[in-house]
């Protein structure tokens, strides 16, 4: 509710603003110049992240320290905490990184993004920096027109540069403008009260430009121009420190699981830190004061000082949660539990996955097996099966065998709330991200999830149909009609316990021909069940309508199956196709192979039976 509000407000003080001062107008320029200049550098760097930043992510998250470097590092070059932390939320939620690794990337981050505090007071308020803009802008603009998708990148970063050269620029004119009419410090607040009030209005600031520098711009250019007090300057910066973990975790709330765990431990840490530095403050601008002489920082170069105690007080932070960063993980993980009601919910369909064409593959493969996951359980009770039973050792046989009741089960119900709603969410994200910019290779790959989510769904269309008449049949008092109907539940019952078992394999154990040879097998047990009937009609057993239903079954039970290995190839083989393509069977040597013999040689249970 209050955020439909802030928007208008915004609007309405902007209006004033530009009413009331041609300064602020000026300083208003200079400050969306900035942003823009961020987002700019946003996407310059994400048209490197196909890969790159990809394998720098997981080769730097196998050690503690190993994360922290990188964030910090990767902060400093890209002088973007947020996309940094979106970009590490995404690896987490899809699981690519773990939530400890993700947690050392983030407060590196925080360490990383005080360079732009030294930057600014050290380089940008100093010189001229707006006469360096202009040559960045024309590049820019010249590289961003090429079609060569690196070169826009390079494009992309030149011009974020050169806006933000801009945007210091035109804050640094317009608060020294602004200091000649008007005077912000008289409003200055001392003591513990000022900490709080200013420590609010830095973190209000952040959250309404979604950015920490820009704010820190803000807090060092007012603080040249004697528009705030050193003081005061300091409550502000512990503020917009703050309020970066807040537009981080409104970020992290549209992830999944391990994307909420993770900004809320952004957001855990900045009230940490920030908590530490208001209570603090005394002491940190003490330390302050002792470093800066040590390092030749002139008593009265208040900018520098600033720049000096963001490091030092996001420094104390660091130190004091490196040492408990386990717990502080364990406490994350038993605590913040945003479990979906329903497992048709996506799981791992949240927008900040499509930020790279990696994560959003990951993200959809993940869910075409939770898809399959729901397909898996309710093809089991569709066999009128405990799912218990196929995931166990048990003999199939004998739980075919003694079933005694067939059991009730609403499919089409099932059908839409675990399977359509879950399918449709899928196409839909796929759609997203293949629209975005991204690699032929990882359009094909998105084709080959959504054909597997296809096929998932192929197979419980197919069950619909099936279940009607294992309803009417299964339980006959005709013996020759039930043990047609059990044959074709216990071949189905063995294929589901073989992917059960592919799911939980490593996929370099998982091979096309692995899969082929199911494929064989239930052709064979196709073709032997065919035989059957043909056996049955002419002895009588049963009459032609009854073995018409029969041999539709069979071909229903034949699609299912089908339609679960075609999944699972896709599924649960990925790493290996490129090697094992070339030795996978073809349709025609598959039907040549189940004609070879004409017996069942899917892999059985342990009632005896042969294992392939």
């Amino acid at each position: 509710m209050l955020r439909r509000f802030v928007l208008p407000l915004v609007l309405l003080v902007l209006a004033y603003g530009f009413w009331a001062s041609s300064e602020f107008k000026e300083v208003a320029a200079g400050v969306a110049l900035f942003l823009f200049g961020m987002m700019c550098l946003e996407e310059g760097f994400k048209a490197f992240t196909g890969g790159t930043l990809e394998v720098l992510l997981r080769k730097s998250t196998d050690r503690l320290w190993k994360s922290l470097a990188f964030g910090i590092g990767s902060t400093a070059l890209m002088q973007s905490s947020t996309l940094v932390s979106l970009v590490t939320i995404s690896f987490v939620s899809a699981e690519m990184i773990t939530l400890a690794g993700g947690i050392g990337i983030i407060i590196g981050a925080n360490l990383g993004t005080t360079t732009g505090a030294w930057l600014i007071a050290g380089l940008g308020l100093r010189i001229d920096i707006g006469g360096y803009a202009m040559p960045m802008l024309v590049f820019g603009v010249i590289f961003m027109l090429q079609k060569s998708k690196s070169l826009k990148g390079v494009g992309y970063l030149l011009l974020g540069v050169g806006f933000l050269f801009l945007g210091i620029h035109f804050m640094k004119e317009g608060f020294e403008a602004l200091q000649q009419g008007f005077d912000l410090s008289t409003f200055a607040v001392s003591g513990f009260a000022g900490v709080l009030l200013f420590t609010l209005i830095g973190m209000l600031i952040t959250v309404i430009m979604q950015s920490s520098h820009a704010t820190l711009l803000v807090i060092l250019t007012a603080l040249a121009a004697g528009q705030v007090s050193y003081e005061n300057a300091l409550a502000l910066a512990i503020g917009a420190n703050l309020g970066s973990a807040i537009t981080t975790a409104l970020g992290g709330m549209a992830a999944n699981l391990g994307g909420k765990r993770l900004a809320f431990a952004h957001l855990g840490f900045n009230v940490m830190t920030a908590v530490v530095g208001i209570v603090f403050i005394n002491q940190l601008a003490w330390l302050v004061d002792h470093v800066a002489a040590l390092i030749g920082i002139a008593e009265q170069d208040h900018m520098l000082k600033l720049a000096l105690f963001h490091t030092l007080f996001n420094l104390v932070g660091v130190l004091l949660i490196l040492p408990v960063v386990k717990q502080f993980e364990q406490l994350l993980t038993h605590y913040v539990t945003f479990v979906p009601s329903g497992s048709e919910k996506p799981l791992y369909l949240y927008p900040d996955a499509l930020d790279t064409p990696s994560t959003a593959i990951t993200a959809v493969r993940k869910e075409v097996e939770h898809l399959f996951d729901n397909a898996w359980g309710l093809l089991a009770h569709g066999l009128s099966l405990r799912r218990s039973v196929i995931d166990s050792e048990d003999s199939l046989s004998e739980a075919v065998k003694y079933t005694r009741r067939i059991m009730t089960l609403d499919v089409d119900d099932l059908y839409e709330q675990k399977i359509k709603s879950l399918h449709s969410d899928i196409v839909s994200f796929i759609g997203e991200a293949q629209s975005r910019e991204t690699t032929k290779k990882s359009v094909e790959e998105l084709y080959r999830l959504r054909q597997a989510s296809r096929d998932i769904v192929e197979a419980i269309k197919a069950m619909k149909h099936l279940h009607k008449n294992l309803s009417r049949y299964g339980m006959s008092p005709n013996p020759a009609i039930r043990e047609r109907y059990d044959s074709m539940r216990l071949v189905m019952a063995r294929l589901l316990r073989e992917l059960r078992q592919l799911r939980k394999a490593e996929p370099e154990d998982v091979t096309n021909l692995s899969l082929d040879a199911l494929r064989v097998s239930l052709q064979k047990s196709s073709r032997s069940l065919m035989d059957e009937i043909d056996e049955m009609i002419r002895h009588r057993r049963f009459t032609a309508s009854v073995a018409t239903s029969i041999m539709n079954d069979e071909a229903y039970a034949n699609d299912i199956c089908q339609s679960l290995i075609d999944a699972a190839q896709v599924l649960f083989s990925s790493a290996t196709r490129n090697v094992d393509d070339l030795l996978s069977l073809d349709e025609h040597e598959i039907q040549s192979m189940a004609s070879s013999k004409q017996q069942d040689t899917l892999p059985h249970d342990q009632s005896g039976e042969s294992h392939s």
